[in-house]
């Protein structure tokens, strides 16, 4: 009876074990994920500001043909 609780508890831990190795990749494939949206999203907060500057010449150029 002890070397059959022994085997499940083995089993039990082998299957835990890798489960947790299963979260280590998903965590590191998460991690991987929010560095290119971080990425991501300085490039459209560099786009943006660069827009609003194109934008704000170009009002600034028409305001200056009506005056």
């Amino acid at each position: 009876m002890s070397l059959e609780l022994l085997s499940k508890l083995e089993t039990k831990i082998q299957a835990t074990l890798e489960t947790i190795e299963l979260l280590k990749m998903e965590l590191e494939e998460e991690k991987q994920k929010g560095i290119s949206l971080t990425e991501q999203n300085q490039q459209l907060s560099q786009d943006l500001n660069s827009w609003n500057e194109k934008v704000t010449g170009l009002v600034g150029l028409l305001n200056e043909e009506v005056s």
